[in-house]
């Protein structure tokens, strides 16, 4: 990527103002590389309570600023209109959150649009980029598991019960006809993906648990990856894990091989027991960040910022997280079918 023409420091504006959003501005406040000139949001008052411009007509917020980088923190029906918008304005980098639009073929119609005009479009997938799933895969890569056979992770926020469930942090959740794996289960699709390689098959049990809401809540997804390694994804939202902050983690996993196991607990802490062992050893100490996910916003646009200024490696472009949509899709089309689904190419 090249870094000929790219300011420094990146001039950020925002589009979206909601509950996630104070973990973005956190993170570009904080950032030697980008400097924030400008939030938007239908709610002109959240713009202002950021402390920044504010706009609540995000077309004139793009005409006014041409920022460098527009960072989209909006519900996935408001992706492919807000960038055709930034691309109509000028703007060649963005970041846009997760679930990335609304379904695999707008998508990557969005995504073909962005690359006919030469623009960079990020999604905002962060789980990857929390220290516990780096310290694994830094292990992995170390050969500490022997020959990996299991992954298992135990999707347990306990924040579905009842009907006020979401309400208070992000009430969009209720209305999702696709909730648990589209909003919620994608992070671990992309994060066993960049651990495991991509999957070959999914099988996936899918259900409802509270009447209050639209989607599913709950449910067990299979996946067949190479080399006979299995990952299981088992989520249920109404369950809690043990931790004081039940979103740091939001479960517990383990990686299981012949040469040993690594856990990771609700605290942050990754520990490795050695086959044949009684007691772990620590890999990672346990999280001290009392925001959002060990830091993982700061951590992914940190890496952003860096591509765009330096020119290192990028993760999560548009272009690569089509595959994880694609997945996405396979998941829903097994919970329908009941059958396992063998992923193409």
């Amino acid at each position: 990527m090249s870094t000929a023409t790219v300011p420094s420091p990146l001039r950020v504006a925002c589009i979206g103002a909601g509950y996630f959003s104070q973990f973005h501005y956190g993170s570009w406040a904080r950032m030697d590389g980008a400097r924030l000139v400008g939030a938007c949001d239908r709610d002109l008052a959240k713009a202002r309570a950021t402390g920044l411009p504010a706009y609540d007509d995000p077309a004139r917020m793009l005409d006014e600023l041409q920022p460098d980088l527009l960072d989209i923190i909006l519900p996935p029906n408001a992706h492919a209109e807000t960038i055709r918008m930034a691309l109509a304005s000028g703007v060649r980098r963005m970041i846009c959150q997760k679930p990335f639009c609304r379904d695999l073929d707008e998508a990557r119609a969005i995504t073909d649009e962005a690359e006919a005009l030469g623009a960079v479009v990020v999604v905002h997938e962060n789980f990857r980029f929390q220290p516990w799933y780096r310290a694994v895969k830094a292990a992995l890569a170390d050969g500490v598991l022997g020959e990996l056979q299991q992954v298992t992770f135990r999707l347990r926020p306990g924040d579905g019960q009842g009907p006020r469930a979401y309400l208070d942090r992000q009430p969009y959740f209720q209305q999702m006809e696709r909730f648990l794996i589209h909003e919620t289960a994608v992070h671990w699709v992309d994060t066993f993906r960049w651990l495991l390689g991509n999957p070959t098959h999914v099988y996936a049990d899918l259900r409802r648990l509270n009447p209050a809401i639209r989607g599913e809540d709950a449910g067990i997804v299979l996946f067949d990856h190479t080399n006979g390694v299995r990952a299981i994804f088992d989520g249920n939202r109404h369950l809690d894990h043990a931790a004081d902050n039940l979103r740091r983690t939001m479960g517990e996993a383990l990686f299981e091989g012949t040469a040993g196991v690594m856990s990771l607990g609700g605290d942050g802490a990754v520990h490795l027991r050695r086959h044949g062992e009684t007691g772990p050893e620590q890999l990672l100490p346990p999280d001290e960040w009392d925001g959002f996910g060990g830091d993982c916003v700061h951590a992914l646009q940190s890496h952003v910022v860096s591509a765009f200024l330096n020119g290192t490696p990028l993760e999560n472009s548009a272009r690569d997280y089509l595959t994880v949509i694609g997945i996405e899709q396979a998941i829903y089309a097994s919970a329908a079918s009941g059958q396992k689904i063998e992923l193409k190419g």
